[in-house]
């Protein structure tokens, strides 16, 4: 899977579970938990003003999940903070909650001594498969909606701790880089932030991109055309739809890196600003305020080593957080992490009602 730009972007995502991953994966089972009470699910739709007119289409009436914890009806007078979990490449927020075995594992953790709180897990799956949780007049703007529009919404219809440092963010994958993008952007929105095998994280060349990948995108001349490709190469116009849009360049409104040397290079710097690890440094005051920060990924996974480039960079600023490397690959463990590390530093780190 080396159509996309180097190893990363979301090629790595198959490398490092060994698989395409364009289906469901097969995910550990956490812990039962004896006595566990049960949660309550709601699918709502969220609209999104930052979506509204995006030239791919995309609805800006987004699927959402909002999982209630036990206490939630039995206790009227109770607020509660909130976490916003978000999905990766390829699914949307119903094949996420199964990955990570909601609702036993949210419930699972609350039975362990995790503090109660709701979690929130926004659709943000496109076209091309993934919006990248970025700002864009092609896809729309996913990270507005998530820090702005999203959390209004949570905050005008449920009973939350409209503050900060009472919002957790948290995302896997596609959705780690999401959680690192939106999280450095916009920490006056959240107080305490959780990436799990965040992809995307360093600048990428054209690796792949030869004069058959642009002859097979040449023939693309519609979006039904471009749903017709690939997993990579869908992944490929993802990201260009999402990093180097072009409203003037119908059907798919995005450039590509080809052509003559001086285009190819205009659209992979697109590309570069757009990676956490190329603009962290102009963020370090925006990490600083968070209550807690903390990153994980398995020692099998193909983005091991660009996690361990986030966790020298945080540490090259003496930014305290948490950094794990456990045994697993890409997925394997992510419905056990959500029980037994994620909800819990959640629980530790985020500011509950008295």
């Amino acid at each position: 899977m080396r159509t996309l730009f180097g190893l990363s972007l979301l090629a790595a995502l198959s490398l490092a579970s060994g698989t395409v991953a364009s289906a469901q994966v097969t995910t550990l089972v956490p812990e039962k938990v004896a006595g566990a009470k049960p949660v309550k699910i709601e699918r709502i739709k969220v609209h999104s003003a930052a979506i509204e007119g995006n030239l791919e289409g995309e609805s800006a009436d987004r699927d959402v999940l909002v999982i209630l914890p036990p206490g939630y009806a039995a206790n009227p007078a109770r607020r509660y903070p909130v976490v916003y979990a978000l999905h990766g490449y390829s699914i949307g927020a119903e094949q996420w909650a199964t990955e990570i075995h909601v609702p036993a594992s949210i419930e699972g953790a609350f039975a362990k001594g995790a503090r109660e709180m709701i979690v929130v897990m926004p659709g943000s799956k496109t076209v091309h498969n993934g919006s990248m949780y970025s700002r864009s007049q092609t896809t729309g703007d996913f990270e507005t909606f998530i820090a702005r529009d999203l959390v209004a919404y949570i905050d005008s219809h449920y009973r939350t701790v409209p503050a900060r440092e009472s919002r957790g963010l948290v995302g896997h994958s596609m959705g780690g880089y999401g959680a690192s993008r939106i999280g450095m952007k916009h920490a006056d929105v959240f107080g305490a932030l959780y990436m799990m095998s965040p992809c995307c994280l360093s600048p990428r060349g054209a690796m792949g991109l030869d004069e058959k990948a642009e002859a097979a995108f040449a023939g693309v001349k519609s979006i039904e055309d471009a749903q017709k490709l690939g997993w990579g190469q869908r992944a490929t116009l993802a990201a260009a739809a999402a990093w180097s849009p072009n409203p003037t360049k119908a059907p798919l409104y995005l450039d590509l890196p080809f052509g003559d040397e001086a285009q190819r290079a205009d659209v992979l710097a697109r590309w570069s600003a757009n990676a956490p690890l190329a603009f962290i440094d102009q963020h370090i005051a925006d990490l600083r305020r968070y209550r807690a920060i903390s990153l994980d990924v398995g020692d099998k996974d193909g983005l091991v080593g660009d996690a361990g480039k986030l966790h020298d960079a945080l540490n090259r600023y003496g930014i305290a957080h948490g950094y794990e490397v456990y045994q697993g690959d890409h997925t394997s463990h992510i419905g056990v992490r959500m029980q037994e590390q994620v909800l819990p530093f959640f629980s530790k780190n985020l500011s509950f009602p008295r």
